[in-house]
């Protein structure tokens, strides 16, 4: 059966119109981004297919363009096509971030970070450079590692504040794994990176990490 003899509230446009996007499922959200099956299956069969052989959409996601398009009824005008799709949220969040305090868009502040970071399968560590008014000076992957960790220099991270003429930082990194919570390794260096910083009077403000689900926030969490 073609999903336009659906009942109107089970199709997924439909159900994305009436109900918003985060009533779907992950299988919908993709049949929608698809827009048609293939021979025998309707875009929701293809949808759940490619969610089973990927293991999740994040992982389907993030392959690259030879893997993705090893898969049955993608090419690469679909991988073209989710490549502006993610480009276009992350250029949408920092759009939003941009606007103001970062301090006052917490959500915005871990949107983008999480755009920026998760995908990668290995480790990177970045910062946030800070005006006074806690505005954006810049963004910068600092350092790049293996899958379960990079090697963080605070010399590095004081050169690039001072070179930005930083007055507060907040520092990401992602966790490949997924799991967002921090390692001793990661309580150590952020408590040494903010005593090199706060020699200059440069703050602190959080540590994100970044995995599967909310981002972690050392400033929450009573870490700094």
């Amino acid at each position: 059966m073609r999903i336009t003899d659906w009942p109107a509230d089970e199709r997924p446009r439909e159900k994305l119109l009436a109900h918003g996007a985060c009533v779907l499922t992950d299988a919908e959200l993709l049949a929608i981004f698809l827009r048609t099956g293939t021979p025998g299956k309707t875009a929701v069969d293809l949808a759940q297919d490619l969610l089973v052989e990927f293991g999740s959409l994040r992982t389907l996601m993030q392959a690259d363009c030879a893997t993705f398009t090893q898969a049955k009824g993608l090419g690469n005008a679909k991988y073209a096509q989710l490549q502006a799709v993610l480009e276009m949220a992350r250029r949408h969040t920092f759009e939003e971030l941009d606007r103001g305090d970062v301090l006052t868009s917490p959500e915005a502040t871990r949107a983008y970070l999480s755009h920026q970071l998760r995908s990668y399968p290995y480790e990177v560590f970045a910062c946030l450079f800070l005006d006074n008014q806690h505005h954006i000076l810049q963004f910068e992957e600092l350092f790049r590692g293996t899958i379960d960790g990079a090697s963080v220099y605070p010399r590095e991270v004081v050169k690039k504040a001072l070179e930005h003429n930083a007055a507060a930082v907040i520092f990401a990194h992602n966790h490949p794994s997924g799991i967002s919570e921090p390692s001793q390794a990661d309580k150590l260096i952020t408590d040494k990176l903010k005593q090199a910083l706060d020699l200059l009077d440069i703050r602190v403000l959080d540590h994100f990490i970044i995995g599967d689900g909310v981002p972690y926030s050392f400033a929450e969490h009573g870490l700094l």
